[in-house]
């Protein structure tokens, strides 16, 4: 379970913590100040929220600042509030309680009892499952503690985000680059010979420096490797009002860190994917044999999901390719979120831009030689011409849609729209000045064909 507390820090929350924890987080308790109300900070939350879990209960609190006499009708009003701002999200359906954790402060002598916690207790107990953990998946671990134990080693202490762990594994530190054998461990003071995803558990091994390691991960030998770029598939948040655009830099929150990274956007254009008999792009697998098209920003998810409801050219899937200033520890299908930390955080703005999945990890230096050149991404671009004159009732002659110097072979084949309306194919090169011949099938050509025409042609391109 993880608890949210809207009122934060400039720093709202440990967004660079967040994604490599997110494989356990099972509930959210989003927690709000009921005098202050939704805050910038609380979007985020709620994005974070849609982004790992499905439940949340909403716990409004400090309601002791409110006057007595009119604490039940305020409570009621900022209750309809949040049932209003959650009614398009997957949290509609939470539960809203009050409480006042501490009335009257910590520091307050006189302070009363607490107020709705056998309330907000009965509801979590309602609400509480038994999630379904994946042992078999490589072991993860995310370390908060390290300390040394005379006599018996060096202790990492932290909550199993994947896998499993037993006693004589052999364990890698990636930062570290060192691998190191389980001698023990203990769950709650109580030794234990295995523990698996979600549980918090203590690692004892020998030989190492608790001062190398305060905060990282321990993980199955090999998992974890530094990465210098990366391809993700890719989902602008809604709460994000800005445009994000190709070449733009943002703060992209992986594993346990957070690194500037520039973005280049791609996707599967719509009608290339109804074609082809592979099915849906799923978000979990990228093919390099596929071709994608280059996008200039990305489009929003609504776009995307219901493209018959707007006139923007939605892809059926969007990935981006994130070039990182510096190389990252990744874990793989790894959350990935990018954000725009260095806004001000006391403006009504949303500071987070995308999620998406991690899909490749590229470990070369000189990926952009060696790796980007395998991608096939190609840019749209437009050529107009005007027909000079007709050879037959189906073929014309187009002029000034390309330079002498241009190689036509590459247009052959083409489609080509006029503005009377017809539609025909590239045909062929015509003599040596760069004029080619259309093909118009099915129709008969009249005069109104001396207009100007348009051809679509794709360049690739990254």
């Amino acid at each position: 379970m993880l608890n949210i507390d809207t009122i934060s820090t400039t720093s709202m929350l440990t967004i660079h913590k967040l994604p490599l924890g997110s494989q356990i987080i099972d509930m959210m308790i989003l927690v709000i100040d009921v005098v202050k109300g939704m805050q910038t900070q609380t979007a985020e939350c709620l994005v974070i929220g849609e982004i790992t879990c499905q439940k949340m209960v909403v716990v409004l609190n400090k309601i002791d600042l409110l006057p007595e006499m009119k604490r039940a009708v305020l409570i009621e009003k900022m209750s309809k509030k949040m049932k209003l701002t959650l009614a398009s999200s997957i949290f509609k359906d939470s539960p809203i309680v009050s409480i006042a954790a501490s009335p009257g402060g910590l520091d307050d002598p006189t302070r009363g009892s607490s107020l709705g916690i056998p309330e907000l207790i009965e509801t979590l107990s309602r609400f509480a499952f038994i999630p379904k953990r994946h042992v078999s998946s490589p072991f993860l671990l995310a370390v908060d503690h390290c300390f040394a134990i005379r006599g018996q080693g060096t202790v990492m202490t932290g909550t199993i985000l994947q896998g499993a762990v037993n006693i004589n594994d052999v364990i890698e530190i990636p930062q570290l680059q060192v691998t190191k054998k389980v001698k023990s461990m203990q769950m709650f003071r109580q030794p234990v010979v295995r523990a698996f995803q979600g549980d918090r558990v203590g690692i004892c091994v020998t030989q190492f420096d608790p001062k190398t390691l305060e905060r990282g991960m321990l993980c199955q030998p090999g998992y974890i490797s530094k990465i210098f770029s990366a391809i993700i598939s890719v989902k602008k948040i809604k709460y994000f009002k800005d445009s994000i655009k190709t070449k733009e830099r943002f703060h992209i929150s992986l594993g346990y860190e957070t690194v500037m990274a520039k973005v280049t956007i791609f996707g599967v254009p719509r009608q290339t994917h109804d074609k082809e008999d592979s099915g849906s792009v799923e978000e979990t697998d990228f093919n390099f044999d596929r071709e994608y098209k280059y996008q200039d920003e990305l489009i929003s998810q609504v776009q995307v999901d219901r493209p018959d409801e707007t006139d923007v050219e939605a892809p059926q899937q969007q990935f981006a390719l994130l070039e990182f200033d510096k190389p990252v520890l990744a874990v793989p299908k790894c959350l990935v979120i990018g954000s725009k930390l260095d806004k001000d955080i006391y403006t009504n703005t949303c500071r987070l831009a995308f999620h998406g999945t991690l899909l490749k990890g590229f470990d070369d230096k000189s990926y952009a030689t060696m790796i980007l050149p395998r991608l096939k991404v190609y840019k749209e671009k437009c050529k107009t011409g005007i027909v000079e004159r007709l050879t037959s009732e189906n073929d014309v002659i187009v002029i000034k849609m390309f330079k002498k110097e241009s190689n036509l072979q590459v247009f052959i084949g083409l489609k080509v729209f006029l503005t009377t309306g017809e539609e025909g194919i590239i045909d062929s090169s015509f003599g040596q000045s760069g004029k080619v011949k259309v093909h118009i099938p099915g129709s008969y050509i009249d005069d109104r064909l001396y207009y100007y025409g348009l051809a679509n042609n794709s360049l690739w391109n990254m």
